[in-house]
């Protein structure tokens, strides 16, 4: 699978350089989201602006990532969502369930937003 990964210290952007997010790739990324929310990445910026076609197991794949994400106080926010992709998550009814903004700089903005209002919830 290609693909880049750029931490930083509130958030990781993983950039999907495949045009099919299918079952010969999406075992392995279900395996980069373990390692890195193991690594204490909770935060996730999915950017999918090259996937041109996903099917049900690149779908399972990011819901492993949401899941995860939710499941240590992160957010997995999705971005660069071609016609298809998008397609798929709102026929599967998870545009609801999912973060979806246009462009990486939405998501980080949005990461920033969800840890604030996480330290205020955590304060009250």
């Amino acid at each position: 699978m290609k693909y880049s990964i750029d931490k930083k210290e509130s958030y990781t952007v993983i950039t999907i350089d495949e045009k099919k997010l299918d079952t010969t790739v999406a075992p392995d990324l279900k395996s980069e989201f373990v390692k890195l929310n193991a690594e204490g990445n909770n935060n996730l910026i999915l950017d999918l602006q090259h996937v041109k076609y996903t099917d049900s197991s690149g779908l399972s794949s990011i819901l492993i990532a949401n899941r995860l994400c939710n499941s240590t106080g992160g957010l997995l926010v999705l971005t660069g969502l071609q016609d298809h992709v998008l397609k798929l998550i709102t026929i599967s009814k998870l545009e609801s369930v999912l973060h979806i903004l246009p462009t990486v700089e939405e998501a980080i903005d949005r990461i920033f937003l969800h840890s604030i209002e996480r330290d205020l919830t955590d304060k009250e």
